[in-house]
Protein backbone atom coordinates (compact mmCIF):
# COMPACT_ATOMS: atom_id res chain seq x y z
CA UNK A 1 0.00 0.00 0.00
CA UNK A 2 1.14 3.65 -0.55
CA UNK A 3 2.09 5.92 2.50
CA UNK A 4 -0.56 7.91 2.21
CA UNK A 5 -3.42 5.37 2.20
CA UNK A 6 -1.32 4.29 5.45
CA UNK A 7 -1.16 7.50 6.38
CA UNK A 8 -5.31 7.76 6.12
CA UNK A 9 -5.86 4.65 7.52
CA UNK A 10 -3.71 5.88 10.57
CA UNK A 11 -5.09 8.82 11.27
CA UNK A 12 -8.66 8.01 11.58
CA UNK A 13 -8.82 6.20 15.16
CA UNK A 14 -6.42 8.99 16.34
CA UNK A 15 -9.07 11.69 14.89
CA UNK A 16 -11.88 9.59 16.74
CA UNK A 17 -9.77 9.70 19.86
CA UNK A 18 -9.40 13.48 19.46
CA UNK A 19 -12.95 14.32 18.39
CA UNK A 20 -13.96 12.10 21.41
CA UNK A 21 -11.56 13.49 23.80
CA UNK A 22 -12.21 17.39 22.74
CA UNK A 23 -15.72 16.25 23.55
CA UNK A 24 -14.84 15.28 27.17
CA UNK A 25 -12.90 18.13 27.85
CA UNK A 26 -15.38 20.38 26.70
CA UNK A 27 -18.39 18.47 29.10
CA UNK A 28 -15.50 18.77 32.29
CA UNK A 29 -15.18 22.75 31.49
CA UNK A 30 -17.20 25.14 34.21
CA UNK A 31 -19.51 25.97 31.18
CA UNK A 32 -21.06 22.94 30.40
CA UNK A 33 -20.05 21.05 34.18
CA UNK A 34 -21.25 17.62 33.01
CA UNK A 35 -18.46 15.80 33.67
CA UNK A 36 -17.86 17.24 37.33
CA UNK A 37 -14.95 15.54 39.39
CA UNK A 38 -17.90 13.30 40.72
CA UNK A 39 -19.20 12.27 37.78
CA UNK A 40 -15.81 11.40 36.04
CA UNK A 41 -14.87 9.69 39.30
CA UNK A 42 -18.65 7.29 38.65
CA UNK A 43 -17.82 6.69 35.11
CA UNK A 44 -14.40 5.60 35.70
CA UNK A 45 -15.51 3.07 38.43
CA UNK A 46 -18.39 1.86 36.02
CA UNK A 47 -15.78 1.78 33.08
CA UNK A 48 -12.76 -0.21 35.28
CA UNK A 49 -15.31 -2.80 37.19
CA UNK A 50 -17.98 -3.14 34.01
CA UNK A 51 -16.61 -2.13 30.39
CA UNK A 52 -13.12 -2.85 30.47
CA UNK A 53 -13.21 -6.50 32.48
CA UNK A 54 -16.18 -7.15 29.84
CA UNK A 55 -14.04 -6.47 26.55
CA UNK A 56 -11.00 -7.66 27.76
CA UNK A 57 -12.94 -11.14 28.54
CA UNK A 58 -14.54 -11.16 25.35
CA UNK A 59 -11.43 -10.71 23.14
CA UNK A 60 -9.48 -13.15 24.88
CA UNK A 61 -11.73 -16.00 25.71
CA UNK A 62 -12.56 -15.96 21.89
CA UNK A 63 -9.26 -15.63 20.29
CA UNK A 64 -6.48 -16.66 22.74
CA UNK A 65 -5.13 -21.12 22.66
CA UNK A 66 -2.26 -21.99 24.76
CA UNK A 67 -0.28 -22.36 21.74
CA UNK A 68 -0.63 -18.77 21.24
CA UNK A 69 0.06 -17.77 24.29
CA UNK A 70 3.34 -19.49 24.36
CA UNK A 71 4.34 -17.75 20.93
CA UNK A 72 3.19 -14.37 22.50
CA UNK A 73 6.78 -15.03 25.17
CA UNK A 74 8.34 -11.97 23.68
CA UNK A 75 5.80 -9.34 24.54
CA UNK A 76 6.42 -8.70 28.43
CA UNK A 77 10.65 -8.56 27.03
CA UNK A 78 8.98 -5.87 24.85
CA UNK A 79 7.57 -3.89 27.09
CA UNK A 80 10.80 -4.32 29.59
CA UNK A 81 12.90 -2.83 26.58
CA UNK A 82 10.58 0.29 26.25
CA UNK A 83 10.86 1.02 29.87
CA UNK A 84 15.03 0.23 30.00
CA UNK A 85 14.83 2.78 27.18
CA UNK A 86 12.88 5.26 27.91
CA UNK A 87 14.62 5.21 31.70
CA UNK A 88 17.69 5.19 30.89
CA UNK A 89 17.03 8.51 28.40
CA UNK A 90 14.66 9.99 31.22
CA UNK A 91 17.57 9.86 33.55
CA UNK A 92 19.68 11.46 31.37
CA UNK A 93 17.85 14.01 30.56
CA UNK A 94 17.23 14.56 34.74
CA UNK A 95 21.07 14.55 34.92
CA UNK A 96 21.07 17.00 32.37
CA UNK A 97 18.54 19.63 32.89
CA UNK A 98 18.70 19.24 36.49
CA UNK A 99 15.37 19.84 37.78
CA UNK A 100 14.11 20.04 41.66
CA UNK A 101 15.07 17.18 43.21
CA UNK A 102 11.58 15.27 44.75
CA UNK A 103 10.34 15.62 40.82
CA UNK A 104 13.30 13.15 39.71
CA UNK A 105 11.09 10.68 39.43
CA UNK A 106 8.29 11.75 38.19
CA UNK A 107 10.19 12.61 35.13
CA UNK A 108 11.81 9.50 34.72
CA UNK A 109 8.55 7.62 35.14
CA UNK A 110 7.07 9.35 32.38
CA UNK A 111 9.60 8.31 30.05
CA UNK A 112 9.21 4.97 31.06
CA UNK A 113 6.02 4.04 31.55
CA UNK A 114 3.50 4.38 28.10
CA UNK A 115 -0.42 3.99 28.41
CA UNK A 116 -0.19 0.32 27.95
CA UNK A 117 -3.78 -0.44 28.39
CA UNK A 118 -6.88 2.34 27.86
CA UNK A 119 -4.94 3.96 24.58
CA UNK A 120 -4.09 0.50 23.04
CA UNK A 121 -8.12 -0.30 23.33
CA UNK A 122 -9.04 2.92 21.48
CA UNK A 123 -6.83 2.57 18.50
CA UNK A 124 -5.34 -0.68 17.90
CA UNK A 125 -8.96 -1.72 16.79
CA UNK A 126 -10.29 1.08 15.13
CA UNK A 127 -6.95 0.25 12.83
CA UNK A 128 -8.29 -3.20 12.35
CA UNK A 129 -12.23 -1.28 11.39
CA UNK A 130 -10.60 0.58 8.56
CA UNK A 131 -11.60 -0.85 5.44
CA UNK A 132 -7.95 -0.20 3.68
CA UNK A 133 -6.02 -2.10 6.86
CA UNK A 134 -3.65 -3.79 6.04
CA UNK A 135 -3.72 -6.39 8.77
CA UNK A 136 -6.51 -8.14 6.28
CA UNK A 137 -9.94 -9.24 7.53
CA UNK A 138 -11.40 -6.81 9.78
CA UNK A 139 -13.34 -9.27 12.47
CA UNK A 140 -10.22 -11.62 12.46
CA UNK A 141 -8.00 -8.93 13.27
CA UNK A 142 -9.87 -7.14 15.90
CA UNK A 143 -10.13 -10.02 18.07
CA UNK A 144 -6.77 -10.93 17.44
CA UNK A 145 -5.69 -6.96 18.51
CA UNK A 146 -7.95 -7.07 21.23
CA UNK A 147 -6.30 -10.21 22.41
CA UNK A 148 -2.34 -8.46 21.84
CA UNK A 149 -3.97 -5.49 23.82
CA UNK A 150 -5.17 -6.99 26.99
CA UNK A 151 -2.33 -9.01 27.31
CA UNK A 152 -0.22 -5.77 27.33
CA UNK A 153 -2.33 -3.94 29.56
CA UNK A 154 -2.00 -6.86 32.45
CA UNK A 155 1.74 -6.87 31.82
CA UNK A 156 1.85 -3.22 31.96
CA UNK A 157 -0.18 -2.78 34.90
CA UNK A 158 2.37 -5.37 36.61
CA UNK A 159 5.29 -3.32 35.14
CA UNK A 160 4.05 -0.03 36.37
CA UNK A 161 3.29 -1.05 39.44
CA UNK A 162 6.97 -2.23 40.30
CA UNK A 163 9.54 -0.40 38.33
CA UNK A 164 7.47 3.41 38.09
CA UNK A 165 5.75 2.66 41.60
CA UNK A 166 9.39 2.49 43.17
CA UNK A 167 10.75 5.55 41.26
CA UNK A 168 7.27 7.64 42.81
CA UNK A 169 8.35 5.92 46.09
CA UNK A 170 11.87 7.53 45.82
CA UNK A 171 10.50 11.01 44.86
CA UNK A 172 8.15 11.11 48.06
CA UNK A 173 10.95 9.98 50.33
CA UNK A 174 12.62 12.80 48.56
CA UNK A 175 10.10 15.20 49.93
CA UNK A 176 9.92 13.79 53.12
CA UNK A 177 13.29 13.82 53.61
CA UNK A 178 12.90 17.82 52.91
CA UNK A 179 10.21 18.47 55.21
CA UNK A 180 11.95 16.42 57.83
CA UNK A 181 14.41 18.79 57.46
CA UNK A 182 12.77 21.98 57.66
CA UNK A 183 10.99 20.75 60.72
CA UNK A 184 14.02 20.10 62.50
CA UNK A 185 15.66 23.70 61.27
CA UNK A 186 12.30 24.92 62.67
CA UNK A 187 12.76 22.85 65.71
CA UNK A 188 16.54 23.06 66.73
CA UNK A 189 16.15 27.22 66.50
CA UNK A 190 12.87 26.42 68.99
CA UNK A 191 15.18 24.85 71.32
CA UNK A 192 17.70 27.69 71.45
CA UNK A 193 15.20 29.89 72.55
CA UNK A 194 14.08 27.75 75.25
CA UNK A 195 17.74 27.09 76.29
CA UNK A 196 18.17 30.81 76.72
CA UNK A 197 14.88 31.43 79.02
CA UNK A 198 14.93 27.51 80.65
CA UNK A 199 16.90 24.27 81.33
CA UNK A 200 13.81 22.44 83.21
CA UNK A 201 11.22 24.18 80.25
CA UNK A 202 14.03 22.80 77.73
CA UNK A 203 13.87 19.43 79.64
CA UNK A 204 9.99 19.58 79.83
CA UNK A 205 10.01 19.94 75.83
CA UNK A 206 12.12 17.30 75.28
CA UNK A 207 9.94 14.94 76.94
CA UNK A 208 6.70 16.17 75.49
CA UNK A 209 8.87 14.89 71.80
CA UNK A 210 9.12 11.91 73.21
CA UNK A 211 5.70 11.09 73.74
CA UNK A 212 4.87 12.37 70.65
CA UNK A 213 7.07 9.77 68.71
CA UNK A 214 5.27 6.78 68.78
CA UNK A 215 2.07 8.42 67.91
CA UNK A 216 4.17 9.79 64.79
CA UNK A 217 5.78 6.33 63.97
CA UNK A 218 1.65 4.96 64.05
CA UNK A 219 1.35 7.35 61.65
CA UNK A 220 3.77 6.42 59.24
CA UNK A 221 3.22 2.85 59.04
CA UNK A 222 -0.59 3.36 59.03
CA UNK A 223 0.52 5.58 55.90
CA UNK A 224 2.85 2.42 54.81
CA UNK A 225 0.34 0.16 55.11
CA UNK A 226 -2.07 2.13 52.80
CA UNK A 227 0.67 2.29 49.82
CA UNK A 228 0.77 -1.69 50.10
CA UNK A 229 -3.14 -1.67 49.69
CA UNK A 230 -2.97 0.86 47.08
CA UNK A 231 -0.79 -1.40 45.34
CA UNK A 232 -2.12 -4.45 45.42
CA UNK A 233 -5.35 -3.20 44.76
CA UNK A 234 -4.01 -2.20 41.47
CA UNK A 235 -2.22 -5.36 40.74
CA UNK A 236 -5.82 -7.52 41.12
CA UNK A 237 -8.22 -4.90 39.09
CA UNK A 238 -10.84 -6.00 37.49
CA UNK A 239 -9.77 -5.72 34.03
CA UNK A 240 -6.27 -8.13 34.89
CA UNK A 241 -8.68 -10.55 36.94
CA UNK A 242 -10.76 -10.95 33.88
CA UNK A 243 -7.80 -11.31 31.23
CA UNK A 244 -6.69 -13.97 33.73
CA UNK A 245 -10.38 -15.65 33.52
CA UNK A 246 -10.35 -14.78 29.54
CA UNK A 247 -6.78 -17.18 29.20
CA UNK A 248 -8.26 -19.96 30.99
CA UNK A 249 -11.55 -20.25 29.25
CA UNK A 250 -9.62 -19.61 25.81
CA UNK A 251 -6.86 -22.66 26.92
CA UNK A 252 -9.42 -25.00 28.08
CA UNK A 253 -11.18 -26.98 24.88
CA UNK A 254 -14.26 -27.87 26.47
CA UNK A 255 -15.22 -24.56 28.91
CA UNK A 256 -14.63 -22.20 26.01
CA UNK A 257 -17.06 -24.82 23.75
CA UNK A 258 -19.56 -23.78 26.80
CA UNK A 259 -19.55 -20.71 26.30
CA UNK A 260 -17.92 -19.25 22.74
CA UNK A 261 -19.57 -19.98 19.38
CA UNK A 262 -22.93 -20.25 17.37
CA UNK A 263 -24.07 -23.25 18.81
CA UNK A 264 -22.61 -22.67 22.50
CA UNK A 265 -25.11 -23.52 25.57
CA UNK A 266 -24.02 -20.46 27.20
CA UNK A 267 -23.35 -18.29 24.49
CA UNK A 268 -25.68 -15.66 25.52
CA UNK A 269 -23.14 -15.18 27.93
CA UNK A 270 -20.37 -13.99 25.55
CA UNK A 271 -23.01 -11.88 23.76
CA UNK A 272 -23.87 -10.20 27.17
CA UNK A 273 -19.78 -9.15 27.90
CA UNK A 274 -19.73 -8.13 24.51
CA UNK A 275 -21.93 -6.09 24.32
CA UNK A 276 -20.80 -4.36 27.71
CA UNK A 277 -16.91 -3.97 26.47
CA UNK A 278 -18.70 -2.27 23.53
CA UNK A 279 -19.31 0.82 26.21
CA UNK A 280 -15.61 0.65 27.06
CA UNK A 281 -13.86 2.80 24.80
CA UNK A 282 -16.42 5.83 24.43
CA UNK A 283 -16.57 6.10 28.09
CA UNK A 284 -12.74 5.88 28.64
CA UNK A 285 -12.13 8.29 26.19
CA UNK A 286 -14.53 11.26 27.40
CA UNK A 287 -12.70 10.15 30.75
CA UNK A 288 -9.35 11.00 29.39
CA UNK A 289 -10.37 14.31 27.99
CA UNK A 290 -11.62 15.90 31.02
CA UNK A 291 -8.81 14.96 32.92
CA UNK A 292 -6.54 16.61 30.45
CA UNK A 293 -8.35 19.79 31.55
CA UNK A 294 -6.74 19.33 35.16
CA UNK A 295 -3.25 20.85 33.29
CA UNK A 296 -4.74 24.05 31.96
CA UNK A 297 -3.31 27.38 33.57
CA UNK A 298 -0.78 25.10 36.12
CA UNK A 299 2.75 25.65 36.08
CA UNK A 300 5.95 23.94 37.95
CA UNK A 301 7.81 22.27 35.29
CA UNK A 302 10.46 23.70 33.52
CA UNK A 303 9.42 23.81 29.97
CA UNK A 304 12.73 21.90 28.48
CA UNK A 305 11.87 19.16 30.83
CA UNK A 306 7.98 19.02 29.37
CA UNK A 307 10.37 19.39 25.74
CA UNK A 308 12.75 16.83 26.79
CA UNK A 309 9.60 13.99 27.56
CA UNK A 310 7.97 14.43 24.29
CA UNK A 311 10.98 14.30 22.37
CA UNK A 312 12.10 10.97 24.48
CA UNK A 313 8.59 9.35 24.00
CA UNK A 314 7.90 10.50 20.49
CA UNK A 315 11.11 10.58 18.75
CA UNK A 316 13.60 8.52 20.91
CA UNK A 317 11.48 5.24 21.61
CA UNK A 318 9.56 5.03 18.50
CA UNK A 319 13.14 4.46 16.29
CA UNK A 320 14.33 2.35 18.85
CA UNK A 321 11.63 0.31 18.59
CA UNK A 322 11.42 0.28 14.81
CA UNK A 323 15.32 -1.54 15.45
CA UNK A 324 14.37 -3.76 18.53
CA UNK A 325 11.20 -5.17 16.88
CA UNK A 326 12.23 -5.88 13.46
CA UNK A 327 15.57 -7.32 15.00
CA UNK A 328 13.22 -9.48 17.35
CA UNK A 329 11.10 -10.67 13.75
CA UNK A 330 14.39 -11.64 12.06
CA UNK A 331 15.49 -13.52 14.99
CA UNK A 332 11.99 -15.70 14.34
CA UNK A 333 10.87 -14.27 18.42
CA UNK A 334 7.68 -13.16 17.12
CA UNK A 335 4.52 -15.17 15.67
CA UNK A 336 3.77 -14.33 11.84
CA UNK A 337 0.80 -11.76 12.64
CA UNK A 338 2.14 -8.66 11.75
CA UNK A 339 -0.55 -6.75 13.88
CA UNK A 340 1.64 -8.34 17.06
CA UNK A 341 4.64 -6.58 15.22
CA UNK A 342 2.74 -3.72 15.08
CA UNK A 343 1.77 -3.97 18.66
CA UNK A 344 5.07 -3.83 20.05
CA UNK A 345 6.19 -1.01 17.93
CA UNK A 346 3.08 0.93 19.00
CA UNK A 347 4.11 0.26 22.68
CA UNK A 348 6.94 2.46 22.49
CA UNK A 349 5.34 5.47 20.90
CA UNK A 350 2.35 5.99 23.79
CA UNK A 351 1.57 9.04 26.42
CA UNK A 352 2.65 8.18 29.85
CA UNK A 353 0.22 5.82 31.99
CA UNK A 354 -2.33 7.42 33.09
CA UNK A 355 -1.41 5.23 36.75
CA UNK A 356 1.85 7.93 37.60
CA UNK A 357 -1.17 10.41 38.16
CA UNK A 358 -2.56 8.27 40.72
CA UNK A 359 0.60 7.79 42.41
CA UNK A 360 1.46 11.36 42.42
CA UNK A 361 -1.69 11.34 44.51
CA UNK A 362 -0.31 8.32 46.76
CA UNK A 363 2.71 9.71 47.75
CA UNK A 364 1.56 13.80 47.44
CA UNK A 365 4.28 14.65 45.17
CA UNK A 366 4.34 16.66 42.04
CA UNK A 367 0.69 16.22 41.20
CA UNK A 368 0.54 19.82 39.45
CA UNK A 369 3.56 18.70 37.32
CA UNK A 370 2.11 15.33 36.50
CA UNK A 371 -1.22 17.22 35.15
CA UNK A 372 1.07 19.58 33.08
CA UNK A 373 3.15 16.68 31.53
CA UNK A 374 -0.15 15.18 30.50
CA UNK A 375 -1.47 17.57 29.27
CA UNK A 376 1.42 18.31 26.82
CA UNK A 377 2.06 14.87 25.92
CA UNK A 378 -1.61 13.74 24.81
CA UNK A 379 -2.04 16.73 22.85
CA UNK A 380 0.98 15.75 21.32
CA UNK A 381 0.69 11.88 20.87
CA UNK A 382 -2.01 12.88 18.03
CA UNK A 383 0.13 14.27 15.89
CA UNK A 384 2.96 11.73 17.20
CA UNK A 385 0.84 8.35 17.24
CA UNK A 386 -0.32 8.76 13.63
CA UNK A 387 2.86 9.57 11.95
CA UNK A 388 4.59 6.86 13.71
CA UNK A 389 1.75 4.20 12.93
CA UNK A 390 1.79 5.32 9.36
CA UNK A 391 5.43 4.28 9.34
CA UNK A 392 4.70 1.05 11.69
CA UNK A 393 2.54 -0.07 8.87
CA UNK A 394 4.91 0.86 6.14
CA UNK A 395 7.69 -0.85 7.20
CA UNK A 396 5.45 -3.98 8.44
CA UNK A 397 3.35 -4.25 5.04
Amino acid sequence: MGFLSLLIVASMPVLQFLLIGLLGAFLATNYFNILTPSAMRDINKVTYVVFAPALVFASLAKTVTLSEIITWWYMPVNIGLTFLVGGIFGWLAVKILKPKKHLEGLIISNCAAGNLGNLLLIIIPAVCNEKASPFGDQQVCRDNSLSYVAMSMALGNIFIWSVVYGLMQMDGATIERMRNNENSSNSSQHNEVLKIESKEAYDDHEAVLEQKMPLLTDDKNKKNKGVLNQLLEELTTPPIISAIVGFVVGVIPWLKSLIIGANAPLRVIQDSITLLGDGLVPCITLILGGNLTKGLGKGGMKPLVIIAIIAIRYIVLPIAGIGIVRMANQLGFLPQDPMFAYVLMIQFTLPPAMSIGTMSQLFEVGQEECSVIFLWTYLVAGLAVTIWSTIFMWVLT
